[in-house]
């Protein structure tokens, strides 16, 4: 019972760290993504699909930004199946673990593009 509390405390610290950054709203802050991976060319999909009318671009819109949060990806996987606040969860019926993992794909090039500027 404590290891579970702990480990949901700790998870929920984490998780709040992502709401941390920029207060930046609909400014792009890179150059767009020369996307050459197929898998990653589906998590745009997917995230145009499911994620771009909060987050445009990765940016900061309905909800925060997303394009510089330091989440691992199996965090951002438990985020997007499981929801957190006003984000709603994404069940396997709605994004499959495979477009999720291209979906992640994505979210990291999108990170990695904005570091590189």
């Amino acid at each position: 019972m404590k290891k579970t509390a702990l480990l949901s405390a700790g998870l929920l610290f984490l998780l709040s760290l992502s709401f941390c950054g920029t207060a930046r709203r609909g400014v792009p802050m890179f150059e767009p993504l020369s996307i050459s991976s197929p898998a990653v060319a589906q998590g745009k999909a997917v995230f145009k699909a499911h994620c771009q009318k909060c987050h445009p671009g990765g940016t900061a819109g309905l909800g925060p930004a997303i394009n510089n949060k330091p989440l691992p990806g199996f965090l951002i996987r438990y985020q997007v199946r499981h929801g957190l606040g006003v984000m709603p969860a994404f069940k396997e019926e709605v994004i499959s673990d495979q477009e999720l993992d291209h979906l992640v794909a994505y979210l990291k090039k999108l990170r990695k593009a904005k570091d590189e500027v």
